[in-house]
């Protein structure tokens, strides 16, 4: 029997499988394409669940833990991006490299997944500009400013508050970014960050994983007044799944040490922070961004990568369009891309 293939496409902002096959598999690309029943091999993100899912396009985050620090840092980053590589190289039929919209195009007309890479974290970079350059130079297209801790430049959602958003250093990171075509991705950072960076990018960026702070006031998510301003940035903001910024109550269940009933979150809450953020920043500044591999305990009915039909169901039933879930699904995150193509097509030039 012929598999269905799904009837909206998906261009995801954000995939830790690398980290997840750090951790789990030793770096192995082997037996991805086929899909464990059980165990520790388990992961979120396989070549069968993309396949379902309708994924045509992953952001694969090569994301490093702070943990690790200087040039440590930077050598993790390049393994994570070396695995993102060998994935494409074993599965030739299934991945293409892309880097730009372009190229993402020509996987989706050709049948293949486009692979592209996201440094998530400003502190992978070492606080070096020639660093950030050579992360562009293997095809990374954006970089997260901050992860969980604030940086020398930039304040973190979840971080100590050092420079109040962003000093001078963070300003200059930013413009460098525009210069070689580096998105700029506000997902972790404070929401001081976030209006600093608006005021000092000159192209459109992304949250390529963070929900809505009116539905959940959880520091990882966006407030209105900056999903406002990314709509006049024409940026877009990619929903993210993890469960406690969806679910303020299961935020409260985890912070409390995860002690009794678990609350369920379910596909149609993710649905409703989609939906806010369509209310406020417009039906053009939106997509998607799991965090798949990422987080263990994902929403009912979007457990893995292969269940993104689900939320298009949803929101189906809601009324949206087959244009507007279009645009959700892949149309948006592309046109930002393209955006910041032409910067990064002359500096690779």
């Amino acid at each position: 029997m012929t598999a269905r293939i799904p009837k909206f496409a998906v261009i995801d902002g954000h995939n830790d499988l690398a980290w997840a096959c750090r951790e789990r598999r030793d770096y192995s690309v082997t037996g991805l394409d086929s899909e464990p029943d059980s165990g520790r091999s388990q992961l979120q993100t396989d070549v069968p669940k993309l396949r379902r899912g309708g994924v045509q396009g992953q952001f694969w985050s090569v994301w490093v833990h702070t943990d690790l620090e200087g040039s440590d840092a930077v050598q993790a980053t390049l393994e994570q991006i070396d695995f993102v590589h060998r994935l494409i190289a074993a599965y030739p039929d299934v991945f293409e490299r892309a880097v730009t919209a372009d190229d993402v195009a020509h996987a989706q007309q050709s049948g293949r997944i486009a692979s592209l890479l996201g440094v998530e974290g400003g502190n992978q970079m070492n606080n070096s500009l020639a660093v950030l350059r050579e992360y562009a130079r293997l095809g990374v297209r954006y970089m997260t400013l901050t992860w969980n801790s604030s940086t020398a430049w930039a304040d973190a959602a979840v971080g100590e508050v050092i420079h109040n958003g962003l000093n001078e250093r963070g300003r200059a990171v930013i413009a460098e970014m525009n210069r070689i075509g580096i998105m700029v991705d506000l997902s972790h950072v404070s929401a001081a960050a976030m209006q600093d960076a608006l005021d000092a990018t000159t192209l459109p960026l992304l949250f390529s994983h963070s929900s809505c702070f009116a539905l959940n006031p959880h520091p990882r998510n966006i407030p209105d007044a900056i999903l406002t301003r990314l709509a006049a940035n024409d940026g877009v903001q990619m929903i993210t799944f993890v469960p406690a910024f969806i679910s303020a109550d299961y935020r409260r269940w985890e912070d409390g040490g995860s002690v009794g009933e678990k609350p369920v979150v379910t596909v149609a809450h993710v649905a409703d922070h989609v939906e806010h953020a369509r209310s406020v920043a417009g039906v053009d500044h939106i997509g998607l961004g799991g965090d798949f591999d990422g987080c263990a305990d994902m929403p009912v009915g979007l457990a893995n990568v292969s269940e993104y039909p689900n939320l298009f169901i949803e929101l189906s039933r809601r009324g949206w369009t087959d244009a507007d879930l279009q645009k959700l699904g892949y149309q948006n995150v592309l046109r930002v891309l393209r955006a910041n193509d032409v910067a990064y097509r002359a500096f690779i030039a």
